[in-house]
């Protein structure tokens, strides 16, 4: 475990600043981070994420301007550190850990684009959000938030094919391989994503994947916006579970008030984000099944899954894009008879299950079409970042409903679903059996849940009710305060996690003290798993590239953000 006795041995620079929510923050100089995070690999060979950090508008918080934040997950997936690097150049930028985690290549690159720093040795540093016309770098302060850049112009990709075709010996003209585009305005691409492929006959023997046709500025608007206004816009991360998202954004800046919702509210979380989960799966494996032509399938589970957005619509006033969670609570309670309603719908989707794993499950053709299509192994998918469906596929036990339960997780009676070989055929089938855990869980909570408020009674935190408002000074001015002024989060950073149904999604938080936040960097599960694909697919063939897109499950909302 963390010993910093150890790592100061190769660090000298490193300083253990505090230890916040559990997660130790260290400093360290430029110089010491290569030698750092490759003593750190042993112990923590899962790199979280990687963003920065602009400091110019709090000056005495780091001796630069620029500092880099790197999040390493112990091996147990229990312990989480979190590394701070001062960037004083960031032109010079500082070493590229692309060496040491895979995961590093698409991190690094999304720093560079939106912040500028450079990482020395990464093999393709190029701008990945935001197109290659664009000029600056949007979440740096001192960036209008207005600007626009048109773009007109497409790349061709070749910087990243060309150096893995000649890695395996090809060349375009000379063994004349075809140049295909799967999307990005195309149904099986899954959302708006473009890979490029050399195809030498129907195999596949090179790829490049180009994001961010979808980019919405969403980190950059979370900077203008209090807490509470932010919530619709994590609806529009991952909209096939958008509850998930709001959940797991109030559940980040709660931990830093030190704020605990009720049982009540506890309990509607824990339900409504296992039916999101639920859907989401659902939407993944219809989908991915019509993609093979299974159209029938694809009804056995959408079906269910439109009577599941009826409750929802019913509860929340919307069916997509909920809103319904607030910081310190929801918005109000479940209604009258939700309980008949939501029986109803959990069993329709285990009738959906039932029909599908009947049609499918010993399916000859279904199961050659999946089976050791596009493998992973546990060793990679660590190493590339991948956590949820697709990380447990593979054979790596990791869930933070277990590895570090929260709303009474560790009371519930399930099971951890876990694959073997990784293949698409392992990522289907995982959250077929997520799905009937998630009804487990789901139905446990409906019978346990108690009485009482969803929200917490505090007027620094939550709305006071309506009649209060309408007829006192206090309800009045404390409304006022939190619409105008927002919820005022300590000081800090703070990095909280959350088990979507994609994987963790997690959201690194800095609080200047007001109730805006001074940065928001969310973790889309998406974004580290569509790094992988172009490996995935190679020396497979144009049919099993598609399914194994759909086996991944990638949302293009909340990967380009």
């Amino acid at each position: 475990m963390f010993d910093p006795a150890a790592l100061q041995a190769v660090a000298p620079s490193l300083n253990l600043l505090e230890v916040r929510e559990g997660i130790p923050h260290l400093r360290a100089s430029e110089e010491d981070l290569l030698p750092l995070a490759r003593t750190l690999k042993e112990e923590y060979p899962f790199l979280l994420d990687v963003t920065a950090v602009d400091w110019l508008r709090l000056p005495g918080r780091c001796e630069s301007r620029f500092e880099i934040l790197y999040l390493f997950r112990h091996r147990d997936f229990r312990e989480t550190l979190l590394l701070r690097i001062p960037v004083s150049d960031p032109e010079r930028g500082v070493e590229s850990l692309t060496p040491l985690y895979l995961a590093a290549d698409w991190l690094e690159r999304e720093v560079y684009d939106q912040y500028g720093i450079r990482f020395r040795g990464h093999p393709t540093l190029k701008r990945i959000l935001n197109h290659l016309q664009f000029q600056g770098h949007p979440l740096r302060k001192d960036f209008p938030v207005d600007r626009r850049y048109l773009c007109t112009e497409a790349q061709d990709m070749y910087d990243e094919l060309g150096p893995k075709l000649a890695a395996k010996g090809y060349d375009l003209e000379r063994d004349n391989l075809m140049v295909l585009n799967l999307g990005p305005s195309h149904p099986a691409s899954h959302g708006t994503i473009r890979t490029i492929v050399a195809l030498d006959g129907e195999r596949i023997v090179a790829g490049a994947s180009e994001v961010g046709y979808l980019h919405r500025g969403f980190e950059k608007s979370c900077e203008t916006h209090t807490y509470n206004q932010i919530v619709p816009y994590t609806d529009r991360l991952n909209y096939c579970s958008a509850l998930m998202n709001n959940i797991a954004f109030v559940k980040s800046v709660e931990e830093m008030l030190g704020v605990t919702v009720p049982d009540r509210g506890i309990f509607i979380r824990v339900i409504l984000g296992e039916l999101s989960r639920i859907i989401d799966h659902l939407v993944c494996l219809a989908a991915g099944l019509l993609d093979m032509g299974a159209q029938t399938n694809y009804w056995y589970l959408f079906n269910p899954r439109n009577d599941a957005y009826d409750f929802l619509s019913k509860l929340t006033g919307a069916r997509l894009t909920n809103s319904y969670m607030r910081i310190g609570g929801m918005a109000w309670d479940l209604h009258d008879g939700w309980a008949e309603e939501l029986e109803s719908v959990l069993k329709k989707v285990e009738k959906g299950i039932d029909e599908t794993l009947r049609m499918t499950q010993h399916n000859r053709i279904f199961n050659e079409r999946v089976q050791d299509v596009s493998p992973l192994s546990a060793e990679e998918a660590v190493s590339y970042g991948f956590t949820g469906p697709n990380l447990r596929a593979s054979g790596v036990p990791y869930d933070l409903r277990f590895a570090d339960p929260y709303y009474y997780y560790d009371d519930f009676d399930f099971e951890l679903v876990v694959g073997s070989v990784g293949d698409t055929h392992d990522r289907l089938m995982v959250r077929f059996e997520e799905m009937l855990q998630s009804i487990r869980i789901v139905r446990q909570a409906m019978a346990q849940i108690p009485d009482g408020p969803v929200s917490v009674d505090d007027r620094a935190v939550t709305l006071p009710p309506k009649p209060e408002v309408y007829r006192t000074i206090e309800g009045t001015m404390n409304q006022f305060k939190l619409i105008f002024e927002g919820v005022k989060v300590p000081e800090g950073i703070h990095y909280g996690a959350y088990e979507a149904a994609n994987g963790e999604l997690g959201f690194t938080i800095v609080s200047d003290g007001s109730g805006t936040p001074y940065k928001v960097k969310v973790r889309p599960p998406s974004f580290l798993h569509m790094q992988a694909y172009p490996k995935l697919i190679t020396d497979y063939q144009v049919g099993d590239a598609i399914l194994t897109l759909g086996s991944l499950n990638i949302i293009a909302g909340e990967m380009d953000r």
